[in-house]
């Protein structure tokens, strides 16, 4: 379907490098026909018109990094699960998100993998007022027990030959981003990212103790971003820096961060900003199925984990992905100062660029898609907007 020509008026607009305060936007056939700068008239002959007075107009936020919400994980998600997830993700102003999966039996990857590819059939006829998912995420299974976190060492892989990714479920899109995070420095490690590049994947180093000399050759072998950076690898040390140090000081790879306040310390994640700029930073989720059902305990991967007072842990005493939305990410970066047009660009335009997407997506630019997010002085969601279709509960 097909949505029709609305007049946003008198926002608060942050496009790709500045704020404009008083603009107006029309949107046709789900995407941005025209922006009118304050002053401009912005009258249309048709259509409906909202009136967005003390608004901050941002693009949609992309999650690349999420496992699941309200109850739902997408290892054992059908279709019309994730349908739920989708949904509940654009009352918090998530417009495009990555259904992420972790390590599993090859049984698990196909089904999930089914599921999304259903979900992707289906979202744009079936189901409006939800975020679109764009492709699937593996995190492993190709990744180093010594760092496993919350996941399951005993699906962990070395690789072998091709013959490991043949094994791996996609969805049949071939334009459909597929992202995996792997530890380059395991068995075979250069080689797999050398062979993930060949086949178009988007590759993360993540879960991983690598040491500087592997992490050069897996960047020069295709491996361009970092997994939930600072999380999940080994710690920066003055003799031995490590993935978080090379991280630091690589301008050539990326790093997505899970900006809770619990993950990484609010001062980390201002020594991060520093050193990678906003330019190189996405935040993230990584949302586990939980989120959004407040405390309690909960069954996940074959566990079970206590949320309290917005943190997760598994028995073992490790945190166990996140509860929070982006939109609670993009809060926590607001109240350290960073500026919106900098939030924006790591909770939608990053995201957008790392999956190859950032033609139609990820920023405020006439001939997008209108995907937006309008929010109050407080920082709640007031209107969402996925191909111009306004989000209602």
């Amino acid at each position: 379907m097909i949505a029709g020509k609305l007049l946003l008026r008198n926002a608060r607009l942050v496009m790709p490098e500045r704020v404009a305060e008083g603009a107006s936007l029309l949107i046709e056939a789900g995407r941005i026909a025209r922006i009118f700068e304050q002053g401009a008239d912005a009258n249309t002959s048709s259509g409906e018109t909202l009136d967005l007075a003390g608004l901050t107009l941002l693009p949609g936020f992309i999650d690349v990094h999420i496992h699941g919400a309200v109850g739902v994980d997408t290892m054992e998600a059908d279709a019309d699960d994730l349908h739920r997830v989708a949904r509940y993700l654009a009352r918090s102003g998530v417009t495009a998100w990555l259904p992420t999966l972790v390590p599993g039996e090859l049984a698990e990857y196909e089904r999930a993998a089914c599921a999304i590819e259903k979900l992707m059939e289906e979202q744009d006829e079936h189901v409006e007022g939800a975020a679109r998912a764009l492709g699937l995420h593996y995190e492993g299974p190709f990744i180093n027990s010594a760092q496993c976190g919350a996941l399951r060492p005993a699906y962990f892989k070395k690789f072998t030959g091709k013959g490991e990714l043949d094994s791996l479920s996609i969805v049949k899109d071939k334009s459909a981003p597929h992202m995996i995070t792997v530890a380059p420095e395991i068995d075979g490690g250069i080689e797999l990212v050398r062979e993930l590049a060949r086949r178009g994947w988007i590759i993360s180093i993540g879960h991983t103790r690598a040491g500087v000399d592997v992490l050069d050759l897996a960047c020069e072998a295709g491996a361009h971003h970092m997994t939930h950076f600072m999380n999940a690898m080994s710690p920066l040390h003055h003799r031995a820096p490590g993935p978080i140090g090379w991280g630091l000081m690589n301008d050539r790879v990326s790093c997505d961060i899970i900006a809770d306040g619990v993950h990484v310390d609010p001062l980390m994640l201002k020594l991060v900003l520093r050193a990678k700029t906003p330019a190189r930073v996405a935040l993230i989720s990584d949302a586990v199925s939980p989120t959004g059902l407040g405390d309690g305990d909960y069954s996940i991967w074959g566990e079970t984990i206590t949320v309290a007072q917005g943190r997760t842990r598994n028995a073992r005493g490790s945190i166990a992905g996140s509860v929070i939305s982006m939109l609670d990410a993009v809060r926590l970066m607001l109240s350290l100062d960073v500026s919106v047009e900098d939030v924006a660009r790591m909770a939608s335009s990053n995201p957008a660029r790392l999956l190859g997407v950032d033609g139609d997506y990820g920023s405020i630019e006439e001939g997008k898609r209108a995907d937006l997010v309008a929010l109050d002085r407080e920082g709640n969601v007031r209107l969402t907007l996925i191909g111009g279709r306004i989000v209602s509960d």
